[in-house]
């Protein structure tokens, strides 16, 4: 997300506790970098929060990425605040509670779905 976003001109800050992290980005990488955890303000205001237009988090837990978008748009006023959630459930409830949530979990079970029952359709018009 952050190298595409990257790549298309945004300018993009990226926040990990791990500053091995930065090598993942790539030699390319035109971005900040900033080695922290989001839920810490102070990291997230060295990452140029307060002039961001726009927040994504996207962390590996559901619980930081639910806590840091709130602080985002709650403390900091960040209108387009985007957060992946991976629990469906959870995402619906927060996206009911005025923040924008992704669920990849969501996407891939709609995603499979649709695809199973194409394939069902066309198994009954060949065998019909």
């Amino acid at each position: 997300m952050a190298l595409e976003l990257d790549r298309t001109g945004w300018e993009v800050t990226a926040i990990d506790e791990n500053e091995d992290a930065l090598q993942r980005l790539g030699e390319h990488w035109s971005g900040g970098f900033v080695v922290g955890h989001g839920m810490d303000v102070d990291v997230l205001r060295e990452a140029g929060i307060e002039e961001a237009d726009a927040v994504v988090v996207a962390t590996n837990g559901d619980n930081t990425n639910l806590v840091v978008g709130q602080v985002a748009q709650k403390q900091f006023d960040i209108q387009t605040t985007i957060v992946r959630v991976l629990d469906p459930a959870r995402a619906k409830v927060y996206a009911s509670l005025g923040l924008r949530t992704i669920s990849p979990t969501s996407t891939a079970i709609d995603f499979l779905t649709e695809a199973v029952q194409k394939s069902a359709e066309s198994t009954e018009r060949v065998a019909g």
